[in-house]
């Protein structure tokens, strides 16, 4: 570990260097030690068809899948995992099986004998969950201890046996009444359900050991994995760690909410593992894991950044940095966006559409969406027209200087012309600004000027790092400037710009750093595109909702439903709901827990039928499924959280 204070869940802050965790072996698949950072995803098939289960293994092997995940619900799917595994021996494919157990030890004793890795979820491994609230004292405590050592010291004794590998995976959704009632909702809660089970582990000196901690909130998710480290480095543990996002999403909202909370760890050199839980075909996740992995093959050759002696983030809590208010930036506001338009040959209404912003001709009258970006950076270009009225305009500094009498008008100015003392405006300042412009001169000038926002960038392989550093100067010297976060970004695809942009900002808000955020694209997709992007890493990283929000789980064998019809048939009905958390889960796994970080719950509990949840409380049980999105309509607008659509 290096020398930086505060710093006990990655080698360093400033420095890209992998935390070092001891190599464990899944088949012939090495995971943490010196291994790169593996990629894997999980079947949706129903585990008793083998035929589709084999084809569908195939395809995410092809893909590039390393590990292969199948789920086991209960005893004859656990059996059939032979059949599943001799076809694929037969046809020539080695990757290693991983089955994925809930509720069921039997079924975990069994698979463990037939596959090189059992998932056990400790918040349902040894103990049921019914939302109650229990004391305990120490001596009672300790009873439940030894119960689940009972429970779950059978199969650790069959994996030493077998060679199996074994991967306790905390899940946020389905932590037990237990953990809840004597450690609350919190990442600390998911670390200790962890480690309760790794220490029976250690006790049996088994050690082929793999963990993950996934939330579908990404800043517990962020915090638990960070914490967990922390604990283990304490009780001399370091195995390696599985990364996830679980109930992501689909499209841009599930890519993005990925790239926030496994790209914010990877940016630390925290991760042996990466799971890209995407509600779509799984061998579509493998592409997303691996452009987020592939990032980190030579990080290590960045421009050096100088060590913090003096870390002022919390890391295992959020809280939001101070900052004045400029206008609209900083202060109590939420983040803002700014977008780039300098590379239009001309800039007409029309160039807004894209951003939120509709004229009408008739009505000589701007309509303004949810998702309308609160500033455009045009660079030279001048605008000749009425903008509408929320909308800022950021020039460059000479050609501020020609357009300075016009209203909502601002320059962007290079640090080193501001300090020399240039001509500036009274209301709102701009100020480019690198790491190496961060002097105590600067700091001193933008410290007493109430006119001063910061827009930071960075051309730094570890820009993120460098960028967070930045930040923490600003902290120690009590400047509490506003500052928004830049990124520039060439020849990328929507896809590429989403996961990449997400972790570069995400890593930096998820600690509560910035107070906005200027994506720069030059050739990287349209115009809505991008601004989606922006808007999408401020809802992921939940600095900013504009949108209904989708927990939605990606589909394994034990789904009860079509997961990607029915989260588009509620998407399709639901999407101007802005704020509002939909929890669409395939069956009763995580479904109640991840209830109670949503507002209202779609859960399948059995063949054709739906429950419905307000919060984690049941409303409706066993809904026949074509009267179920109806049903969750009701149910919203029973709430008062229904608002008609607008045309």
């Amino acid at each position: 570990m290096s020398s930086e204070s505060n710093n006990l869940y990655c080698n360093s802050l400033t420095k890209y260097e992998r935390f070092k965790t001891r190599e464990v072996m899944i088949g012939k698949v090495g995971v943490g030690g010196d291994n790169p950072i593996r990629l894997q995803s999980m079947t949706t098939t129903d585990t008793m068809d083998t035929q589709a289960t084999v084809e569908q293994s195939i395809r995410m092997i092809e893909a590039g899948c390393e590990i292969v995940r199948i789920t086991a619900p209960n005893r004859k799917d656990a059996e059939n995992l032979q059949n599943i595994k001799d076809e694929l021996r037969k046809r020539g494919y080695e990757t290693p099986l991983v089955a994925d157990i809930h509720f069921t030890p039997n079924a975990a004793e069994i698979a463990a004998r037939i596959v090189e890795k059992v998932r056990v979820n400790p918040g349902n491994y040894a103990d049921k969950k019914r939302f109650e609230h229990i004391e305990y004292t120490d001596d009672t405590y300790q009873e439940e201890l030894n119960r689940i050592k009972d429970r779950f010291i059978p199969l650790v004794r069959i994996c030493k046996e077998y060679g199996t590998a074994m991967r306790i995976g905390t899940n946020h959704g389905s932590l037990s009444d237990r953990i809840l009632s004597r450690y609350g909702d919190t990442p600390l809660g998911m670390v200790e359900s962890a480690l309760e089970f790794l220490r029976i582990c250690q006790r049996e000196d088994y050690h082929q050991i793999v963990i993950s901690m996934k939330a579908s909130n990404t800043r517990v998710m962020v915090q638990a994995y960070r914490l967990l480290i922390t604990k283990m480095l304490e009780e001399n543990m370091n195995y390696p760690l599985h990364l996830g996002v679980t109930e992501a999403g689909e499209g841009e909202d599930g890519r993005i909410k990925s790239a926030v909370g496994i790209g914010t760890l990877l940016e630390d050199g925290i991760g042996d593992t990466v799971r890209v839980s995407l509600t779509e075909e799984p061998e579509f996740e493998i592409p997303v894991a691996r452009e987020l992995v592939a990032r980190y093959a030579n990080r290590d050759n960045h421009d050096s950044i100088k060590v913090i002696k003096n870390n002022p983030i919390t890391p295992f809590e959020y809280t939001k940095r101070a900052s004045r208010e400029v206008l609209n930036v900083g202060g109590k506001h939420v983040p803002i966006i700014i977008t780039d338009l300098r590379l239009k040959e001309k800039i007409t209404p029309a160039s807004f559409f894209a951003l939120g912003y509709n004229y009408s001709v008739p009505l000589d009258k701007w309509n303004i969406s949810d998702m309308a970006c609160d500033y455009v950076f045009t660079g030279d270009i001048i605008i000749d027209f009425d903008i509408p009225g929320t909308l800022g305009i950021i020039y460059n500094y000479k050609t501020w200087l020609k357009q300075k009498h016009q209203e909502r008008v601002y320059p962007k100015i290079k640090a080193n012309d501001y300090l020399n003392g240039v001509e500036a405006s009274d209301n709102m300042n701009i100020i480019h600004t690198f790491l190496s412009d961060i002097s105590k001169e600067f700091i001193t000038k933008v410290k007493d000027d109430k006119t001063a926002v910061l827009l930071i960038d960075s051309w730094n392989n570890h820009g993120m790092a460098e960028q967070r550093r930045i930040f923490i100067e600003l902290m120690n010297n009590n400047c509490n400037i506003p500052v928004v976060i830049g990124r520039a970004y060439k020849n990328f695809t929507s896809e590429q710009l989403q996961l990449h942009s997400a972790t570069d900002m995400g890593a930096l808000l998820t600690d509560g750093l910035g107070d906005g955020i200027f994506i720069a694209a030059e050739k990287c997709g349209s115009d809505q595109s991008i601004n989606h992007t922006s808007f999408g890493i401020l809802q992921a990283s939940r600095t900013r909702i504009s949108k209904t929000e989708y927990i939605s789980c990606p589909s394994c064998g034990r789904t009860l439903f079509d997961l990607q019809e029915t989260t588009a048939k509620i998407r399709a009905k639901t999407d101007h709901l802005k704020g509002v958390k939909i929890g669409i889960m395939g069956c009763i796994v995580n479904g109640p827990g991840e209830m109670a970080d949503a507002d209202y719950g779609y859960v399948g509990t059995g063949i054709g039928k739906i429950t419905l949840y307000k919060e984690k409380e049941v409303v409706q049980r066993n809904i026949p499924e074509d009267e179920a999105v109806d049903a969750l309509i009701e149910l919203i607008r029973s709430h008062g959280d229904w608002v008609e659509p607008t045309v």
